[in-house]
């Protein structure tokens, strides 16, 4: 069965065109459209600002400089440049030993205005909680906790980001969930899908 090409909105094509022959513009669109999610699943799997800049800044050169390899009937581009910037997350992991920074810089999921004073102070306290959790996890079962519920990627992506069947996909979402839930009991676990909303998990 021929495979469908993935749906890529027609700027975004012609953008990619354009930047393979070198045209700075081209470059700079592409960069500012992707820079924000890139840092974020960087960050979110590094838990450090600067290894994350670095992660990001060295995955756009790479990308720009194979952009003749970039075949969008294999994957989409986000895909694509998500399993670049995985690869060199990975690498830096091997490198050295990571501090650890506050959770709530990686994700905003917990909605503060109008709520009571101690419910806010409660759900701030979670979210701590939730990024000690989180470093205690796998580096395998974290990367599929921030590709699905901090960039919202679909099983599938998950599988050509992270060079893994599908089905593996979920099940390293499921593990982590339960992990997640395992470390955080009591109020902590019961609070974690208004986090993380795993709507899906099990």
């Amino acid at each position: 069965m021929t495979e469908r090409k993935l749906p890529v909105d027609a700027g975004l094509d012609s953008m990619i065109a354009d930047a393979s022959r070198g045209d700075e513009a081209a470059c700079a669109a592409i960069y500012y459209r992707f820079v924000k999610p890139l840092f974020r699943l960087a960050y979110g799997i590094l838990l450090n600002q600067q290894d994350a800049e670095e992660v990001v800044q060295d995955a756009f050169s790479y990308a720009f400089r194979n952009l003749a390899n970039y075949d969008s009937n294999l994957s989409a581009f986000r895909t694509w440049l998500y399993t670049i910037a995985i690869s060199r997350c990975r690498n830096k992991k091997r490198r050295k030993w990571l501090p650890l920074l506050n959770l709530s810089e990686i994700s905003n999921r917990v909605e503060d205005r109008g709520l009571p004073p101690e419910r806010v102070a409660e759900q701030r306290s979670v979210r701590r909680e939730l990024m000690r959790a989180l470093r205690q996890i796998s580096p395998k079962l974290r990367e599929a906790v921030v590709l699905r519920y901090f960039d919202g990627l679909s099983y599938r992506e998950m599988g050509q980001v992270l060079a893994c069947p599908q089905k593996t996909a979920e099940s390293r979402v499921r593990l982590a969930h339960d992990a997640l839930h395992s470390i955080l009991k009591g109020h902590a676990g019961s609070l974690l899908e208004g986090i993380l909303g795993y709507d899906d998990a099990r």
